[in-house]
């Protein structure tokens, strides 16, 4: 007797449909290998919920001997797919060292979804509290006398620049989902600094395969500096190198190695990206 097939959900802004292998939204479907999709479907089965790699590996990989990180580079395939930021998501929480959360409603596709809440109560009393603040601060301004000229700050200093090349997969697999999730994640850490210019992911991609030395990847971005490193698994744990170049001179103005837990990879990237802005901004770049 075969398995029924899931009826089509509603998670947050995708249709999810098992039966045709695929997720879809307005203008936009995008085919799910089947392991990823039963993946999807077990988080949404215990939305809300803390679901383990153990659990995950028993139900979407049963049968199968895998190690975690199919776990791993699973859910990051999966967040791609949704368009889901690892770093502030709206799809997949990570929970370190217990798993990871489906945060987006589910809901039958046929269903509407649920309506957003609309506090009338709290919404007059907050209007009433504007009103209220307008007032006082309109006779603030009354009673005040006249404020000195506003000082003019000195222009603030030039952004610098810096780019990312996509870190190398050390690792013995054809994978290089993990390697990638990495340049991505620290990518986006950077350009949350008003300090520095950094390009984005796309722009870095297109340098995925090409070869290109730090001083050829820092003239095809437009920036002064390098970030360029590799990634490598052993089992649960994961060794992430990042090293800091000056192109015009080929000098390594930083580098770190990072050997922690798997799921401790978006808190290697926060410290990457703090390690160069620090290593930029307190003036070790030079000229």
């Amino acid at each position: 007797m075969s398995t029924p097939v899931p009826a089509k959900l509603r998670i947050g802004d995708w249709c999810v449909d098992p039966a045709a292998g695929q997720i879809s939204r307005v203008g936009e479907v995008v085919r799910v290998e089947a392991r990823t999709l039963r993946l999807l479907l077990d988080l949404a089965e215990h939305a809300g919920e803390v679901v383990s790699i153990d659990d995950l590996l028993d139900r979407v990989w049963a049968g199968v001997i895998v190690t975690p990180d199919s776990v791993y580079q699973a859910v990051a395939s999966l967040r791609r797919l949704l368009g889901d930021d690892p770093r502030r998501p709206s799809y997949i929480a990570t929970v370190p060292r217990l798993g990871y959360r489906l945060l987006a409603p589910v809901s039958a596709w046929g269903e509407p979804p649920p309506p957003a809440p609309r506090p009338r109560r709290a919404r007059r009393l907050a209007m009433g509290g504007v009103a209220s603040a307008a007032l006082a601060a309109g006779l603030f301004v009354w009673m005040r006398p006249p404020s000195p000229p506003p000082v003019v700050p000195a222009a603030a200093a030039a952004p610098v620049s810096v780019g990312v090349m996509p870190f190398m997969d050390l690792t013995q697999t054809d994978e290089i989902v993990l390697a990638d999730d990495v340049t991505e994640g620290l990518i986006n850490q950077l350009g949350k600094n008003p300090r520095l210019r950094t390009p984005g992911f796309r722009s870095s991609f297109l340098l995925r395969g090409r070869q290109a030395t730090p001083g050829q990847a820092a003239q095809a971005l437009g920036v002064s500096y390098i970030v360029e490193g590799s990634v490598r698994l052993f089992g649960q744990r994961v060794r992430i190198s990042a090293r800091l170049i000056r192109p015009d001179t080929g000098f390594v103005m930083w580098v770190q190695t990072y050997d922690r837990p798997l799921l401790d990879v978006p808190v290697i990237q926060a410290a990457i990206a703090q390690d160069v802005a620090r290593t930029l901004l307190a003036g070790k770049a030079g000229a």
